[in-house]
């Protein structure tokens, strides 16, 4: 090969291709085992068990989700649906995510109304809560495997964390700072 002839092109891999039925019973499933971390459970369904979406896939689908206004587990049922099988996807993947969370959530908000006083219900929440957080640090550390020997990568995973964690500017203006310069970056390292 010469050295005037451009490298060969990197081939995609197609997305699979699965349908909305199955989309909507994997997030019935998943919402219904996934109480406090469906980003967690979501990655771990998607990725490990069912191999609908690799690795970094994603990571791609997770940090759009997490930019784009609204509940970031609502915005990559979305994404995920779409990827996998386009509009009906999209419909049958949300409506999976929000159908079996919407009726527990109304019998736990009326069983909240008249036992939520008790010291019993208040010591439950509490502990829900750092599972929730726990549930987010092992994600975290599971993604953070994408980012391996990146490092402009982790420079701009610990801006932004910099920027809206430890300074507390507001997200959208970190977002509109960075994102620029992370895309120019992503983009020139593709070429």
């Amino acid at each position: 090969m010469s050295g005037s002839e451009p490298p060969p092109a990197r081939v995609e891999p197609a997305p699979k291709r699965v349908g909305p039925g199955e989309l909507f019973l994997a997030f019935t499933r998943l919402t219904l085992h996934s109480f406090g971390g469906a980003m967690f459970w979501s990655r771990r369904m998607f990725v490990e068990r069912l191999q609908w979406l690799t690795e970094q896939e994603f990571a791609e689908l997770l940090s759009v989700a997490q930019v784009l206004p609204g509940a970031p587990g609502v915005n990559m049922a979305v994404l995920i649906g779409y990827r996998l099988a386009s509009f009906a996807g999209a419909a049958a993947s949300l409506a999976g995510f929000i159908a079996a969370p919407c009726v527990v959530l109304f019998l736990l908000a009326t069983v909240h109304a008249r036992f939520g006083e008790l010291s019993v219900m208040r010591n439950a929440l509490a502990g829900m809560s750092v599972v929730a957080v726990g549930l987010i640090i092992a994600m975290a550390a599971r993604m953070s495997r994408v980012l391996q020997g990146r490092a402009v990568a982790w420079l701009f995973a610990a801006l932004a964390f910099a920027g809206a964690g430890l300074m507390r500017w507001p997200l959208f203006l970190v977002l509109a700072v960075l994102a620029p310069f992370a895309i120019a970056a992503a983009w020139k390292s593709r070429l």
